[in-house]
């Protein structure tokens, strides 16, 4: 055995391996010894003897998984990405700096669990703990930290409760929502976006609302400190360093941070079925998060076991506990429900000084925090960071006496992302549950909930501001007049348990009822209805539902608008031979987004040249900057029923519509992939695929950028199939992570993680699992310590070493 010592942060190592089967760390601050047992698909199944030890080994072996990945999650964390960058990342560390948490931190922490001052300090002494194995040991840094010439640093609490990643704000589409009202009145406004459900939003602007000075430079620090970290060829050691950058790759990485803009990619599908419609009499429940692709994963698989803890699932990778899984007594997932937890307010400022703002017609003094960023190459910075009592100070319009800060409910104690599913992962029945979601503020999620006592439910979860006398989508004054009353009891969000149906799937939709009385908590923005009606209908015409059904609905392609459009086609031949040939496949396609299919080929080109016209002909031009595009709900309507936007006879000029965006999608194709219609195949490398890059591919050299890139192969569907891939050709967002869970018996429970559990290019867990994930395939996620143990490829023991403390 290899036997590795820890201590006092400084740690030797000596190769020994009589029995060659497991490797030992002798480790300061266990209690006791610790075991991990990781599977042949990297899942590491954790068995500690005290909740402390449990934690402390998660962290220390996540770390040792994600080493790199930590370390730049720690930086964007603490606002010191400009120490190893230099001065283009200024604005990020200043926008984190402002939106830094500087509450008490204990307090903070108790709040996710009664112990949960124990279970983040441990975690993060095993984070800390590797960290000083590889000081000790640089040989085995992953090769991100040799090329960019850095080493991994110590991690705090701070780090791990950190508002950093700042999951689903809104405050960019309500700053949009007021240039549009600006722009074009609150009617045309209303009729491009989709506000729902139950009536029509205030979406006015208050007269002291200037819309000519509502600029997207207002979010310049907001958006900054959100968005990935991007790298150059200088940040490269010369050895490591591409000869000259990769506009190409460049390109195909533009779209790192599309989890933060769009909603349909964010987006998630769940569902619960109960045992009456289950073949195996018990129930079940489903998960998939859809957020950004990317190498490593967003997500990590675990199994915590030690006294009052036996979970299995995924997370974050760089947060303790498990948010997405099962305890042995029920079984939970998540998907995005939207909560407005954010806002624009803008204040006049006073001329002769604009440290003072105008609240209830007097002036009041902003508080400011001088602090200094480090930044390489360059002097260090000292910044004044500003605060209104509704938050930070993100852009000062000195010039017209503006300010405009954002106040967001995440700020508050409690508003760190998932880490409240520590106390879900100790529920034991769907009582315990509840009172476990009460606790979860960020992000508003679906938690669904199946157990083996016959039960399954739903519970919205996520801190929701009441607002009395506006609808949170336009900006603000900030004068006073608009202030949040409340916050509503969690457990008082919509819910339900056992629905009479025997089944409940949200995928993003609004399910609120209409008779709901706290309609002003909660949001009026929402994914396309498309996964949900798809996945609802498929629930309800089964009885008999397996684990098979439910991997096929999970990874299902069949598209719904396209069973709106492909139809209309009917009776409308065109007098173009090719396109009356496309015309004539799609009217015999089934309407799945298949790989290998012509048809998904033809039709993902053509609902793209329909969304781009639907645009043209209901938005002038000059109004088109601010609309990126509108939404595929209103578009089916608008076909559906058109009206004088398609001519004196809407009818015809729908059809002669739809036929001309088909002759547009043939010229594309055509142009893209030549004339023969069987080179128009969907899933091939240039037109729909998955290739991940990894976020130093565009400064290094080839061979080395080859090593650390995935990919490509071929994908199916698009951004309103269940499994959704989104709509570029190359799949950037969709579900990395899935699970389903048969709560008979858990050992039949089926995850995936794309592309592997480890960030570490030499590791063989890196990109074990890609061809599988990308043909929809599963692995199964062993629970019980048989089943484990006959799968177990690698034995870890975390020994303490008692003569350090």
């Amino acid at each position: 055995m290899k036997l590795i010592f820890y201590f006092l942060f400084a740690l030797a190592w000596v190769n020994a391996k009589p029995n060659g089967d497991e490797d030992q760390y002798l480790l300061a601050g266990l209690d006791k010894s610790v075991e991990i047992l990781v599977d042949h698909w990297g899942v590491p199944h954790i068995y500690a003897q005290t909740e402390k030890d449990l934690f402390f080994a998660q962290g220390f072996y996540a770390a040792r998984d994600r080493l790199f990945q930590f370390e730049v999650w720690r930086r964007q964390a603490t606002g010191t990405v400009s120490e190893i960058t230099g001065k283009r990342d200024l604005k990020r560390d200043l926008g984190t700096r402002l939106f830094m948490f500087r509450k008490d931190i204990k307090k903070e922490m108790k709040y996710y669990h009664p112990q949960g001052e124990i279970i983040i300090s441990a975690f993060t002494d095993g984070v800390n703990a590797y960290i000083s194995y590889t000081q000790n040991n640089p040989e085995i840094l992953p090769i991100e930290f040799k090329m960019l010439g850095i080493k991994p640093q110590f991690w705090t609490p701070a780090v791990v409760i950190s508002r950093h990643q700042g999951l689903l704000g809104n405050i960019g589409a309500e700053l949009r929502y007021g240039r549009q009202v600006h722009a074009l009145g609150e009617s045309t406004t209303r009729s491009l976006n989709w506000f729902h459900p139950w009536g029509e939003p205030d979406i006015s602007l208050d007269p002291k609302i200037n819309g000519d000075h509502l600029s997207n430079d207002i979010l310049e620090l907001y958006n900054a400190f959100r968005t990935s970290v991007k790298w150059t060829r200088e940040d490269v050691l010369p050895k490591y360093r591409a000869s000259i950058k990769s506009s190409a790759i460049e390109s195909n990485l533009k779209f790192s941070a599309i989890d933060l803009q769009d909603l349909e990619s964010i987006g998630s599908n769940n569902w619960v079925i109960h045992g009456s419609r289950t073949a195996s009499e018990y129930p079940m429940m489903a998960n998939d998060p859809h957020r950004v692709q990317a190498v490593p994963s967003l997500r990590y698989m675990a199994h915590l076991v030690g006294p009052g803890w036996n979970v299995i699932g995924g997370g974050e990778p760089e947060i303790p506990g498990i948010s997405i899984g099962h305890n042995g007594y029920g079984a939970w997932g998540l998907t995005v429900f939207r909560t407005d937890g954010e806002d624009l307010y803008v204040y006049e400022t006073n001329p002769n000084n604009p440290n003072k703002y105008r609240y209830k017609n007097r002036w009041t003094d902003m508080d400011i925090i001088v602090d200094t960023i480090i930044i390489k190459n360059d002097d260090n910075q000292v910044v004044d960071l500003k605060y209104t009592r509704h938050g930070p100070v993100v852009y000062e319009d000195k010039g017209n006496n503006i300010a405009y800060a954002v106040r967001s409910a995440w700020m508050e104690i409690g508003g760190s992302p998932y880490l409240a599913s520590l106390r879900m992962d100790q529920a034991k029945t769907w009582e315990e549950f509840r009172e476990a979601c009460n606790y979860s503020h960020i992000p508003g999620e679906n938690m669904v909930w199946a157990d083996r006592k016959g039960n399954i439910g739903w519970q919205s979860v996520g801190i929701a501001p009441i607002r009395k006398n506006w609808s949170g989508l336009v900006p603000i004054p900030g004068d006073g007049r608009y202030e949040w009353s409340s916050y509503l009891e969690i457990k008082k969000k919509p819910h339900i348990l056992n629905p009479d149906n025997g089944f409940f799937g949200t995928a993003n939709s609004n399910l609120t009822p209409q008779n709901y009385p706290h309609r002003n908590a909660v949001g009026w923005e929402w994914s396309d209805p498309s996964r949900w009606s798809r996945v609802n209908e498929v629930l309800g015409k089964n009885n008999q539902f397996t684990m098979q059904d439910m991997a096929k609905l999970q990874t299902d392609y069949l598209s719904n608008p396209a069973r709106t459009f492909v139809p209309l086609l009917n009776g409308h031949p065109s007098n173009n031979e090719q396109v009356e040939k496309a015309r004539k496949i799609l009217l015999d396609w089934d309407y799945r987004m298949d790989p290998n299919s012509i048809a998904a080929g033809i039709y993902e080109a053509w609902q793209k040249e329909i969304q781009k016209e639907i645009r043209n002909l209901y938005v002038s031009e000059d109004a088109q900057p601010l609309f990126r595009s509108l939404p595929m709900k209103r578009t089916i309507d608008w076909i559906l029923s058109p009206d004088g936007h398609f001519g004196m006879n809407p009818i015809k000029g729908r059809d002669d519509f739809l036929l001309a965006t088909l002759e547009a999608a043939v010229n594309s194709l055509s142009e893209s992939y030549g004339d023969k219609l069987s080179n128009w195949v969907y899933g091939q490398i240039d037109y729909k695929h998955i290739m991940l890059w990894h976020q130093l591919s565009t400064v290094v050299k080839p061979d080395i950028a080859a090593k650390l890139n995935v990919g490509p192969l071929p994908r199916g569907g698009d951004g309103f199939t269940v499994n959704n891939t989104g709509g570029y050709n190359n799949q950037y967002s969709g579900a990395s992570f899935r699970i389903l869970v048969d709560t008979e018996d858990w050992d039949r429970t089926l995850g995936m993680n794309n592309p592997g559990q480890s960030g570490n290019p030499n590791s063989r867990y890196y990109n074990n699992l890609f061809e599988e994930w990308a043909s929809d395939g599963f692995f199964p996620l062993f629970y019980s310590r048989e089943k484990v143990e006959s799968v177990t490829s690698e034995k870890i023991k975390l020994i303490p070493n008692k003569h350090f403390k």
